[in-house]
């Protein structure tokens, strides 16, 4: 995720019921990429059934393993989808306000893959 007040930073966040933002335990890193809106990067997730690795460039920066504590922690064994937006506002990316100036705003996306 990025968030438009903070720009260059790339959050991976794991969102289970479990480990969440509104119960202020949410499971999350960061990562620097100041080059973000003028060079194309790889953004990737490995998924598998113990862990959840998410890197950029080949480069991870944050893994979530599988305790084998159930599907509250561990919900990724049910099928999922693919979900790629472009928000604005929301309590986090709002939170700051919104630069109406940089709008209309466009993201470019050069391919998806997916492999099993």
């Amino acid at each position: 995720e990025h968030v438009g007040y903070n720009p260059g930073i790339v959050h991976a966040t794991v969102h289970t019921k479990s480990f969440n933002h509104i119960i202020g335990n949410q499971k999350t890193n960061t990562i620097a990429v100041p080059d973000f809106d003028t060079q194309f990067h790889v953004y990737s997730v490995i998924w598998n059934r113990d862990s959840v690795n998410i890197l950029i460039d080949n480069k991870s920066y944050y893994s979530f393993t599988n305790r084998g504590t159930g599907k509250d922690a561990w919900p990724f064994d049910a099928p999922m989808h693919l979900l790629l937006n472009l928000a604005f506002g929301g309590n986090w990316g709002g939170k700051e306000g919104i630069n109406e100036a940089i709008l209309p705003a466009k993201m470019e996306i050069d391919y998806v893959r997916v492999f099993q």
